[in-house]
């Protein structure tokens, strides 16, 4: 016993060692913040990824069968070394020496060459895999009601449509190769170790209870590092997304030193995340090399002790070419366990972006279309409201009994304070929004009866607030509608917007930059006109679309519009009484409900709330006027 003291010496260094992990690992479990838990369980992840390498099977298989060949060289190439010292502790022949060492260097080029075939396999399956996700992830959001995107920041979507499945994508590129590679040369290394000596393969195992304690108790800790990473950029990024788009309105008000710390403040967290990350991991490699260091102390322990004293170890005798092969056996099974300790730390950072995505697609829709809805071919231009309540938020009622009825090829026009509803109807009639109590009607039937994408393409909507693309003026004017320049051309000047294209160096190839602000505002909504006019809308929604316009340009789109009323159905929301007196029929709401409808002449008869409200703008009209 006392010759064998210090392999137990270091017996008792391993025990206390692993009494701390548990300890460690006890400790973490009952402080570990909520929100570092894992709602998605590592298996479930891993197969919802895996079918998206359903059709990629073959290369897979080719990638492990070229990575078989590699491992021979970490199997084969130790024993050849070790041949080589029992060759030259034995009877010398060079001509014997150079034929091992041809094949060695046989075993290695092929090695090197499945290496790089595999990879080449791998990223181009990897690729196509992260185009899909990506796909699927954009494809859904683009689903998600206007309510549902409302409750997201923009940069936590652009995260998981782009972040996100990048970390995933080494998922299929390197890591489950690498794991089945390294699991692999563990295996075939402790194979051709038991076949070299049992005895010391028995002391190399003797530590590998150690190292498997270790992995258990680092994939928890490595779990919520990770975890606490993917939060923390996901919130810079929804950060900075926010604050670049309003960075104007921070330099209006003077305000970058408080959004600067603001910013600090997310980078000192995601720099503190990363850094637990680090602190978590810098342990685990260490627990692993100082293994690997021990497994070989211990040979040569056992080696030099059986030379000395010319003793066996468990029966059997270790020779010089054993430890040579062995020494570098322990490297090669010691290797690929760090790595697979470095590839779980990679794949615990896959499995977290893939909960965050997963996490994205598993949203429902909030207006998913009804099993029997139809697609619609052809609207007339019917609508009604029977008895509509509608609230963005449960128990306050924006829309209280509202009831309306539209003609096709009326043009209805809807005034009032704002926060009165006028908005919320046209949302509503586009099903962008689903009522909770009352009815929607087109051309008679239900709104919910329609798929939503096809109702939605009968109608054009002309906002206040124009969103323009990154592109040319042809690309936002067709938003991908395959036309004719000279249908583009038409629908400007329908619009009078062919005036100050033709004026511009490249027409309608010119490029529009972010949000279209090369332009002006008035410039950006007769472009938005022309694009609702070459779709021909079967109902035209205006919702303050001439607020942005000088008055000359609005008289002229006023002319266009008067033009339009044969193409459809006009709603209209303005302030500008001035501009909806030849509408059919003028509705006024007041906190939700209809408080006065008419054509122009007939409300001011009244001498109701529209008589007021438009006496009081001709006479601040008047005033402008002196």
């Amino acid at each position: 016993m006392r010759d064998y003291l210090p392999l137990l010496i270091l017996g008792g260094i391993f025990g206390v060692l692993s009494v701390f992990l548990l300890v460690a690992y006890g400790v973490f479990k009952r402080k570990k913040p909520a929100e570092f838990q894992r709602h998605m369980k590592d298996g479930e992840l891993f197969f919802r990824l895996m079918r998206y390498a359903k059709g990629y099977w073959p290369h897979f298989i080719l990638a492990l069968f070229i990575m078989l060949l590699s491992v021979a060289y970490d199997v084969i190439s130790p024993l050849l070394v070790g041949h080589i010292q029992k060759l030259i502790v034995g009877e010398f022949e060079l001509s014997y020496l150079f034929r091992i060492v041809a094949v060695y260097v046989g075993i290695l080029l092929v090695s090197v060459v499945c290496t790089y075939l595999q990879a080449l396999i791998l990223q181009h399956v990897g690729q196509k895999i992260l185009s899909a996700l990506r796909q699927d992830v954009f494809e859904h959001i683009q689903k998600l009601s206007h309510n549902q995107l409302n409750r997201i920041p923009v940069g936590k979507l652009v995260t998981r449509a782009v972040h996100d499945p990048g970390g995933v994508s080494m998922l299929f590129t390197n890591i489950l190769v690498t794991l089945v590679k390294d699991t692999f040369v563990v295996v075939a290394v402790l194979g051709a170790m038991l076949a070299l000596n049992y005895a010391l393969t028995l002391m190399l195992l003797s530590l590998v209870p150690f190292l498997v304690l270790a992995t258990l108790v680092f994939r928890k800790f490595s779990r919520a590092a990770h975890r606490a990473v993917t939060d923390a950029n996901t919130e810079m990024n929804a950060f900075l997304s926010e604050n670049l788009s309003g960075m104007k309105i921070t330099q209006i008000f003077n305000r970058e030193d408080t959004k600067m710390e603001e910013f600090r403040q997310h980078s000192r967290a995601a720099g503190k995340a990363r850094t637990g990350r680090v602190l978590v991991f810098s342990v685990f490699r260490p627990i692993v090399q100082m293994t690997n260091v021990c497994a070989i102390m211990c040979l040569l322990f056992l080696s030099g002790k059986g030379y000395i004293q010319n003793t066996a170890f468990l029966g059997q005798v270790i020779t010089a070419d054993i430890v040579v092969s062995f020494y570098m056996y322990i490297s090669k099974f010691f290797g690929p366990i760090q790595s697979l300790s470095e590839q779980f730390d990679t794949l615990q950072r896959a499995f977290a972006s893939a909960e965050k995505i997963f996490t994205v697609l598993d949203m429902e829709p909030e207006l998913a279309d009804e099993p029997d809805a139809i697609e619609v071919e052809h609207i007339r231009g019917e609508i009604e409201f029977r008895d509509v309540w509608f609230a963005y938020d449960p128990d306050l009622w924006v829309l209280k009994g509202v009831s309306f009825h539209v003609q096709p090829g009326q043009t209805v026009a809807f005034v009032g304070a704002t926060g009165s509803g006028k908005t919320t109807i046209l949302n509503l009639i586009c099903r962008n929004y689903d009522i909770q109590k009352g009815q929607i009607l087109i051309d008679g039937m239900p709104i919910k009866k329609f798929k939503s994408a096809s109702l939605r393409m009968h109608f054009g909507q002309m906002l206040q607030d124009v969103f323009l693309f990154s592109g040319t003026i042809r690309s936002n004017i067709t938003l991908g509608l395959e036309v004719s320049d000279e249908q583009v051309w038409q629908a400007a000047k329908l619009v009078n917007a062919d005036g100050f294209i033709r004026q511009l160096d490249k027409g309608l190839d010119e490029q529009v930059r972010e949000r279209g602000n090369n332009f002006s505002a008035g410039q950006r909504q007769l472009i938005s006109f022309a694009r609702t006019i070459l779709h021909k809308p079967s109902v035209m929604i205006m919702d303050e679309a001439t607020a942005n316009i000088d008055t000359e340009t609005e008289l002229l789109i006023q002319d266009s519009l008067e033009k339009m009323k044969n193409i459809g159905t006009m709603l209209v929301v303005a302030h500008r009484l001035s501009t909806i007196q030849h509408a059919d029929n003028i509705i006024l709401l007041s906190k939700g409900e209809i408080k006065e409808q008419g054509s122009h002449q007939e409300l001011l008869k009244l001498h109701g709330r529209y008589y007021k409200l438009y006496t009081l703008q001709h006479k601040k009209l008047e005033l402008q006027k002196q």
